[in-house]
């Protein structure tokens, strides 16, 4: 995660937003007390609100612990596609 000032920021845009999608990284811009804007890469936030679909009930969310339990246990199966 960057950390950086509006000022800045607005000196070295093309740098930092480069560094951003480049590195995957999160720039916070500071604009003072408690105040601030993040700027991530379109893929970290596409990623970010796939997450929070996917952990919007708590019948998805049990379901994805199951499957990560079963692959942490190695007790996952294998099944071949049927060709239609």
């Amino acid at each position: 995660m960057q950390i950086t000032t509006v000022s800045d920021f607005r000196k070295d845009i093309k740098s930092y937003l480069d560094r951003v999608v480049k590195n995957f990284d999160t720039l916070i811009i500071n604009r003072g007390k408690d105040s601030g804007i993040v700027v991530m890469s379109l893929q970290e936030y596409n990623s970010l609100m796939a997450t929070n679909h996917e952990l919007s009930s708590r019948k998805n969310e049990l379901r994805l612990d199951s499957a990560i339990d079963k692959l942490k246990n190695g007790t996952t199966f294998s099944k071949d596609l049927i060709e239609s």
